[in-house]
């Protein structure tokens, strides 16, 4: 989130964040937004029945900050096809994975006992199975020998804070596209060579 509002407030990305919205009072992120003047909303899980009514109350706090597109950053609750199909195409998550391989949760507890020697993150727009959706876009890391959960954590992250600001702003600049359920991307550099880990 913090790179996002970064990214906007710098002209990197051609937007405006006109809402972080939380389910959770106390996180961390409302406080940096208001510090950056940035209005705020909760819409607590715990005031609702059930998931249906969370997920209209999350979805009027977006119709009234006059939202047009979302992006999820920590957002740890799994939405309704309702609310999904109402913000088709105009919300995006990112995962801390090469998604389609460890969606889910503990990520990089899988992925080092999996001995795979690529992690990363994925940018995708959202669908209603969890960590699923068309790929916009992902940046890789190397998963070194020495590596932990923290470490790996760390890494993935730095890339994270990368990569979701160039995905905001390819979509604000049009260059994003759904055909079916792939993300078709306008590139400007295509045809680069591939990773290695490790380096031949």
């Amino acid at each position: 989130m913090r790179a996002l509002i970064n990214a906007c407030s710098r002209g990197i990305v051609d937007a405006e964040v006109r809402l972080v919205l939380s389910n959770e009072t106390h996180a961390e992120g409302l406080a940096h937004a208001r510090a950056a003047g940035i209005p705020t909303s909760v819409v607590s899980h715990r005031d609702f029945a059930d998931r249906a009514a969370l997920d209209d109350g999350l979805h009027r706090a977006l119709e009234s900050a006059d939202v047009d597109f979302v992006c999820l950053a920590g957002f740890m609750r799994l939405l309704t096809p309702n609310l999904i199909d109402k913000w088709r195409d105009r919300m995006i998550n990112i995962h801390p994975s090469l998604l389609p391989a460890f969606p889910g949760l503990h990520t990089h507890r899988r992925v080092l006992a999996a001995g795979v020697k690529l992690s990363g993150c994925t940018v995708h727009f959202v669908r209603v199975e969890a960590d699923t959706g068309p790929i916009i876009a992902q940046a890789a890391v190397p998963v070194l020998g020495d590596d932990d959960e923290v470490s790996l954590a760390a890494r993935v992250l730095l890339a994270e804070h990368r990569l979701y600001p160039l995905v905001l702003s390819l979509i604000a600049r049009g260059r994003v596209h759904v055909e079916g359920e792939r993300a078709i991307v306008e590139a400007s550099q295509p045809g680069r060579m591939a990773l290695l880990n490790p380096p031949d």
